[in-house]
């Protein structure tokens, strides 16, 4: 015997579901937003349709019959945003887009419709801007629109049909919260309409086998704004983030088709973002001799090591407390070499403020800067410069060893290959070697400490 459908009340700005109706949905707060809504009329139970028939259930395939293919990966001409996504974006998938408000999503999308239309028709979709201020910009940033179209519209289901009608390679969404879905009654934005629409636009491109790009704004916090499930819908989602010059730094934190620790470079300019290749030195400071509370590391990031010069400052704290103010390193792990030192070394910090920065406004979670980290500190404690043309790079231990890391080879050729003849690291015995390595790290005015 069929069940009999159940109705429920969806919250129109979030989805939340509850049985009856409520005044204030319970998710997000909103008030009178629950519609009613009605079930499926195949919902029976037993597997018996409402009309009394049986519908078919789906037949499952053996991974073994299953066909493996690569997919076709389009490459942008873009070397910085191909090696983010993995050597090129996938055919039929969805990418994900944030940053903040004037950072440069919208030119590093629009130059890479002007790579994408070299091999392939692309359609970019503003829910923002008129099609007039698209040519703008693409005249100041010299691209040619010859098979690039334009589309100013915020309506998912019409966006779909251009998609199927117009059957591009490659779909560009400016943004994702003007666009909206006639399955909700919300206003655009909206966590709900944001889902939605993501979902139409996403199986619109998959069915035409086109990558899409949403561009997506963010909250204040830096996370994208709407739901969280959208960044489980799309195959990878991407982080344009900045420092506080020029540079723009493009990572992913999810890539389903790639590495996630990979790191594109960029330098905004009149003529548009360019790409920066080779970093090199482009977080290196130019003086032959660096200051006290300043170390080189050399830092693994995604498929290359980049030097980077991590500075340290230590003041006495106000009220005899001090505290920790680091943006670029996490501050737990700040606090964690911080308590080592003061543990091992004799180095009191617990007085002090801490100031951590990297040179460069670039962001590092490698935990192989934790030595260079952790000489910068002594070195702003003592008022101690560390050697000249020295790179330091390991992980400390809680008990004050140096361990060893990954990619460490490489790691000492790039710092040789630019100038640092000394590298201080860890070998790969490195509880018999530790004397011999505190030596080098400290010199013979500290051996007397341990770390």
């Amino acid at each position: 015997m069929a069940k009999k459908a159940v109705k429920y009340f969806e919250c129109s700005s979030c989805g939340h579901r509850e049985p009856k109706w409520s005044g204030r949905c319970t998710s997000c707060g909103e008030w009178n937003s629950f519609v009613e809504k009605q079930p499926p009329r195949s919902q029976t139970s037993g597997g018996g349709s409402m009309g009394g028939g049986k519908t078919a259930a789906p037949a499952p395939v053996k991974l073994s019959d299953v066909e493996s293919g690569e997919g076709r990966r389009i490459s942008s001409g873009m070397s910085e945003l191909d090696r983010v996504l993995g050597g090129g974006v996938m055919g039929g998938s969805s990418v994900l887009l944030g940053g903040e408000p004037g950072i440069g999503k919208s030119t590093l999308m629009l130059q890479a419709a002007g790579a994408y239309s070299r091999g392939g028709s692309v359609l970019y979709i503003s829910g923002e801007e008129a099609q007039s201020q698209i040519k703008m910009r693409a005249s100041r940033l010299g691209i040619q629109g010859d098979r690039i179209s334009l589309l100013s519209e915020s309506s998912a289901e019409l966006c779909s049909q251009a998609i199927h009608s117009h059957r591009p390679g490659v779909v560009i969404v400016d943004s994702i919260q003007t666009l909206g879905t006639e399955e909700s009654s919300s206003s655009p934005g909206s966590p709900n309409q944001v889902k939605h629409s993501v979902q139409i636009i996403s199986e619109a491109a998959r069915e035409v086998n086109a990558c899409v790009f949403f561009i997506a704004h963010v909250t204040k916090e830096g996370a994208i704004a709407g739901p969280k499930l959208v960044e489980h819908l799309v195959d990878a989602v991407l982080y344009f983030d900045h420092s506080q010059g020029e540079l723009r730094f493009l990572r992913a934190s999810k890539n389903r088709f790639g590495s996630s620790d990979e790191i594109g470079i960029f330098t905004m300019d009149a003529q548009g973002l360019q790409e920066v290749g080779d970093p090199g030195r482009l977080f290196l400071s130019e003086a032959e001799e660096l200051p006290a509370g300043t170390a080189i590391v050399p830092v693994y990031e995604g498929s290359r090591i980049l030097m980077v010069e991590i500075q340290a400052l230590t003041v006495p704290g106000k009220g005899g407390f001090g505290r920790v103010y680091s943006d670029m390193i996490d501050q737990r792990r700040v606090n964690r070499v911080a308590a080592v030192l003061e543990k091992h070394a004799n180095l009191r910090f617990s007085d002090q403020d801490v100031y951590v920065n990297v040179a460069g406004g670039i962001r590092i979670q490698d935990v192989g800067t934790e030595l260079g980290l952790a000489m910068a500190l002594y070195s702003a404690r003592t008022g101690m410069p560390l050697p000249a043309a020295t790179a330091f790079c390991g992980e400390i231990s809680l008990s004050g060893q140096v361990r060893s890391i990954s990619h460490l080879r490489r790691r000492i050729q790039q710092a040789g290959e630019l100038g640092y003849g000394r590298i201080v690291a860890p070998t790969r015995d490195a509880s018999r070697n530790n004397r011999r390595m505190r030596r080098r790290m400290i010199g013979r005015e500290a051996v007397k400490h341990r770390l």
